[in-house]
């Protein structure tokens, strides 16, 4: 093969491997100056999430608190038991016992700049580095009072003003894709540092949901405000990216949840988040599992190695069926303390659930649980859209 040839051969199979376009028609004696060694040691690195970060409101709203709420059936009648008895057997059903609310002069972009803080402190890097903050939410910054939505700019590019940062190659944006919007962001950080168009990647989830809520309405009691955050980086140290699934079924599932009107009957035009629970369940059980297992499968790890399971805290009763299913899908009993809960302190707080949980976690926060280097857990998420998703990682 004619030398010309054989150069142009070798940076197509270069190509090809590390995923980056090489001119074939360069002469060898240019060949060396035609591979960008930079991107060929960024595709091979880890990529880890080397930092975290959370805010956890003050304010602490228990179902006690409800005690005095008048909530409705969907179609405006009244519940046949008394409110004491609809908040216990919502306890018993979502596990939830109480939930934070964001302060009345903070919106969700000032909850993910908080997290966002904290998270950059904690790996310990130069924030003017950073090559992309992606925010994660569903309802953009709703003002206490309000019902409008103010995305304009963008939460990211708030949280990225309230930062400081002056670099505009720094970019900044929002990600809209239910619950599992975070675990979606991880996954667009994680092509950004594989293709080498960014080393540095700071993600969000933010949400203030006590603004979006029905207050006629008993799943009012699910929703929770907060934020969570990571910086997700190459690596040649720490944990590891080792698979990522995710799916949208928007054919029956896409209105599962919604903008709808109070089930207090009246003319006022503002909507509020609704929901099919019992719909949304049936999907959660059938389609979470699998894309858990199509990570693992993909990743290569055994489930024997799986440490933690993280995922969305939705629902106790529901996260725990997932769960339980995932592991019959091998054939095997789900173990017993692999799924740490905080949704009962905490409450939903929609794409903030799983960063704070992991935050809390890696920082010995939720008891009877630890995690450690070298750890493989795995995230999983399910929410509006109808979306799927889940990574394994390695810590």
């Amino acid at each position: 093969m004619p030398l010309h040839n054989a150069g142009a051969s070798l940076l197509g199979d270069l190509s090809a491997v590390v995923g980056i376009v090489i001119p074939i028609e360069s002469p060898m004696d240019g060949f060396w100056n035609n591979v960008n060694f930079h991107k060929i040691r960024i595709h091979f690195m880890k990529i880890a999430i080397t930092g975290t970060g959370s805010y956890l409101p003050e304010r602490i709203v228990a179902n006690r608190d409800f005690e005095d709420h008048e909530f409705l059936n969907s179609d405006g009648s009244s519940f046949p038991q008394n409110t004491p008895t609809l908040i216990q057997k919502f306890k018993a059903i979502t596990g939830i016992a109480q939930r934070r609310y964001a302060p009345n002069t903070l919106n969700a972009s000032h909850l993910a700049h908080k997290a966002a803080e904290r998270a950059i402190k904690d790996a310990g890097v130069d924030q003017e580095q950073l090559d992309y903050i992606i925010v994660a939410h569903n309802f953009g910054d709703v003002a206490y009072g309000e019902s409008q939505s103010n995305m304009l700019p963008s939460l990211a590019t708030r949280v990225k003003h309230l930062l400081g940062i002056k670099n505009p190659g720094c970019v900044a944006y929002d990600i809209i894709f239910g619950c599992p919007g975070w675990i979606e962001g991880i996954v667009q950080a994680k092509a950004f540092i594989k293709s080498g168009l960014a080393q540095k990647c700071l993600v969000i989830g933010a949400e203030t949901l006590s603004r979006i809520v029905d207050p006629y309405d008993r799943d009012s009691m699910i929703y929770a405000d907060g934020a969570g955050a990571c910086l997700v980086e190459a690596s040649d140290t720490e944990g590891d990216i080792l698979g990522h699934a995710s799916a949208t079924y928007a054919h029956d599932e896409a209105f599962f949840l919604f903008y709808g009107k109070s089930y207090k009957k009246s003319d006022e035009k503002r909507r509020y988040i609704k929901m099919y629970g019992r719909k949304i369940y049936e999907f959660a059980v059938t389609h979470v599992p699998e894309a858990m297992k199509n990570c693992l499968d993909q990743s290569g790890v055994p489930l024997s190695e799986v440490k933690k399971i993280l995922i969305h805290q939705a629902n106790e009763k529901m996260d725990e069926a997932i769960v339980k299913r995932f592991y019959q899908l091998y054939g095997q009993e789900k173990p017993k303390d692999i799924m740490p809960m905080i949704i009962g302190e905490l409450g939903n707080s929609s794409v903030a659930t799983i960063p704070t949980l992991l935050d809390l976690l890696k920082k010995g926060k939720v008891p009877h649980h630890q995690i450690q280097p070298g750890d493989v857990v795995i995230f999983a998420s399910v929410g509006a859209g109808m979306n799927v998703n889940a990574i394994v990682y390695r810590m």
